[in-house]
């Protein structure tokens, strides 16, 4: 190839890089979509995250040297990104993703990823007698959640909360975004907290961030 000098060559090659940076971008669009419609109920955002709510999400973690961190529903794997871009190693992190696609598309954008392809609602299941049991025997320092819980009844979404805070350390956060404009599952006295973060409004849809953590 011939190189291309000086200031006009980083140019081009500036260039290249956003096209192709859009370019995935929109393949990523198109199989959010392509898989919403084929299955709404368990895919719930007709798009990936934004950058903006993706970087949000994983500031709640707290990378520390041995740290472990279960990811759920990561799609595209834009919160992934996030997480590695917050310092967590790719070995102390699982990712559990549903679709078939996404999880043949998350191997391959992340080879060194422990990707597991499962359904997140069954937590317990899977961290007792599933491929991440050993991964979760100390308990998790975080647990990052893309899952569309307003697809579920109220009742299972609390399970679910309540399932996950039991994997977790003391203190440690449940993350969860939503677009609604009240929590997933309500605030449980003497059980289980809850904060949010503000808006994320250049978000598409505009989102915000619910922080669960079990109280003791």
């Amino acid at each position: 190839m011939m190189d291309l000098p000086g200031t006009h060559g980083d140019a081009v090659l500036s260039k290249l890089r956003k096209v192709k940076e859009l370019k995935t971008k929109a393949l990523d669009e198109v199989r959010f979509l392509r898989t919403w419609v084929e299955s709404p109920l368990k895919t719930g955002a007709v798009s990936p995250s934004g950058p903006l709510l993706a970087e949000k999400m994983a500031s709640f973690i707290t990378p520390e040297p041995g740290a472990h961190f279960v990811e759920l529903g990561p799609g595209t794997g834009v919160v992934t990104k996030a997480i590695f871009d917050r310092g967590v190693p790719p070995q102390n992190l699982v990712s559990i993703e549903y679709s078939d696609d996404f999880y043949r598309l998350l191997r391959k954008r992340f080879p060194d990823l422990n990707v597991i392809q499962g359904d997140a609602y069954a937590l317990g299941t899977i961290f007792s007698e599933g491929d991440g049991s050993d991964f979760a025997k100390d308990g998790l320092d975080g647990i990052v959640s893309s899952l569309p819980l307003f697809s579920r009844p109220e009742e299972a979404r609390e399970r679910f909360v309540l399932d996950a805070l039991k994997l977790l350390k003391p203190g440690a956060p449940l993350v969860q975004f939503s677009y609604a404009l009240v929590p997933p599952v309500k605030p449980r006295a003497g059980m289980f907290s809850l904060t949010k973060s503000e808006w994320i409004w250049k978000n598409l849809p505009p989102a915000r961030v619910w922080v669960y953590r079990r109280v003791h």
